[in-house]
């Protein structure tokens, strides 16, 4: 059963970055442009990021296992789609019809994962496994596309949904228990309306940050206006008879942290995963196939870190003993990443700090996911678990358009009064990097603080999910 949810949120977790490696055989092959490249990876965010609070709430209406169904079903119709497709358009049409599934697959997963598990010591096993996969996927991602369009072609990238899709459909079929819960909430219609369009016009805005300046409409102007959608939507919580998101499950003061944690460790991460990429292939030459397999050091530490945390730690520490531990890791692994230059090399400075960003985020996801869901009320599973989604989601979108922009200016500002060459493009490129790396262990530095005020002191104390909540809340 843990086997079949852990593929089905694989899948959605390593289609964030194995379409990355995958782009610029596509664009060779599909004849788009720079300008358009970017709508492969963005049409996906948009769909995913804005639509999971709504997915996790038609899970709470229809049925978690159906739902969960509906979402891998949905999603391969529309990696195959991507996989055949004959144009640029198609493609950004797949794209987006992958988010949008998704956003139901994902909450579907997760909440079926906090309701199956109820047993401490399984559960605790449950998100060890389930943390470390939502954390190490981008890496896999990296390396499955890099093995995929060396040695096949960049359409397998999609295709290999397929696989995943269909065993985790018989699984999902014939293993999951996930009914509708015996207290339905209705839908909340007008909270859905603020939520989804709020959250695309920050998504958006952030992903126009990459290609326009900061001062543009395009960007600041969509930035605005979800801003604003947001605190209308979290207004009319507070007054509607059936909210999307009741306040009640983010005013928990654990499960509030561990939004946040999952926020901030999503918008930093990016400078590992993206930044350090660029430095493999562009500095020290490696293929796809040998960055990717760069990568499982970090991926061997997040398993490990995360079975260890919610097993053995969790139970005896807490979230504000071990997250903020993972953060003051994974700031420790940026800052040593600054120090990277033209001379490195990757088994005396890069496995180093990778296994200890490894640990860290192993530490922050599977503690995170676990407190943010623990004695959730049953009606309020999916959106809860959406709500785990949105947060790193729309983290990552955020982080990766601060650390481009920033990285580029740096790179930018290097090269003023230089006369171009090889060298000093390469140096340019490092001054960008380890900017990124900055930026990423300032993300972490501020999770730490706000992590170790918001968790409660000592061991998770039990919820009572049964009980009865107040109607507005």
């Amino acid at each position: 059963m843990l086997a079949v949810i852990g593929i089905a949120q694989l899948m959605v977790v390593l289609d964030a970055t194995i379409v990355n490696i995958a782009l610029p055989s596509a664009q060779q092959d599909l004849g788009f442009s720079d300008g358009n490249r970017q709508w492969i990876v963005t049409a996906y965010a948009l769909a995913f990021g804005s639509l999971l609070l709504l997915g996790g709430r038609i899970a709470d209406l229809v049925g978690r296992k159906t739902v969960f169904v509906i979402g891998l079903i949905g999603f391969a119709g529309a990696s195959a789609i991507g996989g055949a497709a004959t144009s640029f358009e198609m493609l950004v049409i797949a794209r987006a019809l992958q988010g949008a599934f998704g956003a139901l697959l994902a909450p579907a997963a997760l909440s079926l994962l906090t309701t199956t598990f109820t047993d401490p010591r399984e559960r605790a096993k449950a998100f060890g496994i389930y943390g470390a996969i939502a954390g190490a996927g981008g890496a896999v991602g990296l390396l499955l596309g890099g093995v995929l369009t060396e040695y096949l072609d960049w359409r397998w990238c999609l295709y290999v949904n397929l696989i995943f899709a269909v065993v985790a459909i018989i699984g999902g079929v014939r293993l999951l228990h996930g009914g509708r819960p015996a207290q339905r909430p209705r839908l909340d219609v007008p909270g859905a309306v603020l939520a989804c369009t709020g959250l695309f016009c920050i998504v958006y805005g952030f992903s126009n940050a990459e290609t326009h300046a900061w001062s543009e409409f395009q960007t600041w102007g969509f930035l605005v206006a979800g801003a604003l959608l947001l605190i209308a939507f979290a207004w009319w919580q507070t007054r509607a008879e059936h909210p999307l998101l009741p306040l009640r499950v983010v005013l928990d003061r654990d499960r509030g942290a561990s939004f946040i944690a999952m926020f901030l460790s999503g918008a930093g991460m990016f400078g590992v995963f993206l930044f350090l990429t660029y430095y493999l292939q562009q500095i020290l030459g490696y293929t796809p196939v040998t960055t990717g397999v760069a990568f499982m050091p970090l991926v061997a530490c997040m398993v490990v870190a995360s079975v260890v945390a919610t097993n053995s730690l969790l139970p005896r520490f807490g979230g504000k003993v071990l997250v903020p531990i993972g953060m003051a890791l994974a700031c420790a692994s940026m800052l040593w990443l600054t120090r990277l230059d033209t001379d490195s090399n990757y088994a005396a400075h890069v496995l180093g700090p990778l296994m200890i960003a490894g640990l860290g985020m192993g530490f922050i996801f599977a503690c995170a996911m676990n407190l943010a869901t623990a004695g959730i009320a049953p009606q309020d599973a999916g959106v809860g678990s959406a709500m785990v989604n949105t947060s790193q989601q729309v983290g990552g979108s955020i982080g990766t358009a601060l650390l481009n922009t920033l990285a580029t200016t740096a790179a930018t500002n290097y090269l003023v009064g230089k006369q171009p060459s090889p060298q000093v493009q390469a140096q340019a490129a490092i001054e960008s990097y380890s900017t990124a790396y900055w930026w990423s262990a300032a993300f972490f530095a501020l999770g730490l603080v706000i992590t170790a005020l918001l968790y409660r002191a000592g061991p998770p104390t039990p919820h009572d999910s049964d009980a009865p909540a107040a109607a507005h809340m």
